[in-house]
């Protein structure tokens, strides 16, 4: 009998700490994002050289924000702010390359 291997999808977690090691690694800030009496929020912000910053939302694969965190995401948007969703580590190296390119 032959054993088939499984991959296992990354979860949110991993792709978070990944992501903020690569942003870290290239010279921004990935800072935990916590804000108490505000539920909602994004997980990470992403500060970035020049002054700029992106509020980034992780998520399992296939997952989508809850209600309230989409009211957070746009209630932030509103204001001018960048937010992006991410569930993947493909996503995640878009982004990436996107705002910290090599």
């Amino acid at each position: 009998m032959t054993e088939t291997k499984q991959f296992s999808r990354p979860s949110e977690a991993s792709i978070e700490r990944r992501f903020a090691k690569m942003c870290n690694d290239r010279g921004a800030e990935c800072r935990k994002f916590v804000s108490p009496g505000w539920r909602g929020v994004p997980d990470r912000l992403l500060l970035l050289p020049g002054g700029k910053c992106v509020f980034v939302e992780f998520k399992a694969p296939g997952k989508r924000p809850t209600a309230l965190q989409a009211k957070r995401h746009d209630e932030l948007r509103s204001l001018g702010f960048r937010v992006e969703v991410i569930d993947s580590k493909e996503g995640a190296d878009a982004l990436l390359e996107e705002v910290l390119p090599r």
